[in-house]
C-alpha cells in the first residue's frame, strides 16, 4: 500500500534529492538527526513545508521528535507534512500509519540523459534575467495568488545555482507559459513548468521545456531532472515523449482529520 519504486538507485535520491533543496530552497532549515526540517513563512509550498528524513537507519525517538516538530510548524502556521522517499525509515512510515495519518499526493521524479537527447524543431526562448516578469508570469499560467508573488520572488532570487528563467508571451494574451530551470554542475531541474489552462495543447509545453533543456546542455549540464505529480498523464506522457524515465517517488503524509 505505501510502497514506492521497488529498489531504486539510493545514491541518486540522495543526490537529487541534494539538488533539490539547492534549487528549491525553505527560508528556514534545521536539522533533527538526519531529518531536514523545512519551513518557509511566506509561502505554503509543501516541498518549503515539509518534514524531510534521508536516512533510512534514523527512526529514534519518532514520537518525540514529530511532536517537537509538529509545535515549530504551529508557530509558523504551517500543518506539519512528512515527506517520505526512499531514504525514509520505514519505522516512521509504520508510526505515521498507526498513529492516523493519511498520504497523499505521489510525486514522479523523472531523470533524461541530456546528451543523447533530441529536440523538436520548435522556436527556442532565451531565458529573462527579469525575475518580476517571470514571477508574473508563472504566478498568471497557474493561476495562482498574487499575494504571493514576494515570497515566490525571494525564493527565486534566493537560488544558489544559475537558473535560467523562461517565459513566453503575448502581445494581446499576455503571459502563456513559464518554466524555470536550475542548472547544479551536470544536473539540470525543471522546478516550475506550466503552461495557461485554455492554451494547452498547443504545442508550448514542449517548446519552453526544449528552451530550457538546450540552455542546460549548452551549459554543461548532462542530466535534466524534474518532478511531476503522479495523476498528470498529459504532464508524464510529454515528458517520456522527451526521454524522460521514472528515477522515484515521493509522497506526503499528513495527519487525518477527525
Amino acid at each position: 500500500m505505501h510502497a514506492m519504486v521497488s529498489n531504486p538507485n539510493l545514491p541518486l535520491v540522495r543526490r537529487l534529492e541534494a539538488v533539490g533543496f539547492r534549487a528549491w530552497p525553505a527560508s528556514s532549515v534545521i536539522y533533527d538527526g538526519s531529518w531536514q526540517v523545512r519551513l518557509t513563512g511566506g509561502h505554503p509550498g509543501k516541498r518549503l513545508n515539509c518534514i524531510v528524513p534521508l536516512d533510512p537507519s534514523d527512526s529514534r525517538d519518532i514520537a518525540i521528535r514529530i511532536e517537537k516538530a509538529g509545535k515549530r510548524f504551529e508557530a509558523h502556521g504551517r500543518p506539519l507534512l512528512v515527506r517520505q522517499t526512499p531514504l525514509s525509515p520505514k519505522p516512521l512510515i509504520d508510526f505515521l500509519v498507526a498513529d492516523g495519518w493519511e498520504r497523499f499526493e505521489e510525486v514522479v521524479t523523472m531523470t533524461a540523459d541530456l546528451g543523447h537527447m533530441t529536440f523538436p524543431d520548435t522556436l527556442d526562448h532565451l531565458p529573462t534575467q527579469d525575475v518580476g516578469r517571470y514571477v508574473d508570469a508563472d504566478i498568471a499560467v497557474h493561476g495562482g495568488d498574487a499575494a504571493l508573488k514576494p515570497a515566490l520572488a525571494e525564493i527565486i532570487t534566493g537560488i544558489k545555482p544559475p537558473s535560467g528563467l523562461f517565459v513566453i508571451e503575448d502581445a494581446a494574451e499576455g503571459p502563456l507559459a513559464a518554466a524555470l530551470c536550475v542548472q547544479d554542475n551536470d544536473l539540470a531541474g525543471i522546478m516550475s513548468l506550466a503552461v495557461r489552462a485554455d492554451r494547452r495543447r498547443q504545442g508550448l509545453g514542449i517548446e519552453i521545456l526544449s528552451s530550457a533543456l538546450r540552455w542546460a546542455r549548452m551549459r554543461g549540464a548532462r542530466t535534466a531532472w524534474l518532478q511531476v505529480v503522479a495523476e498528470n498523464a498529459q504532464a508524464l506522457a510529454l515528458y517520456r515523449k522527451m526521454g524522460f524515465e521514472e528515477a522515484y517517488r515521493y509522497a506526503y503524509w499528513r495527519k487525518a482529520s477527525a
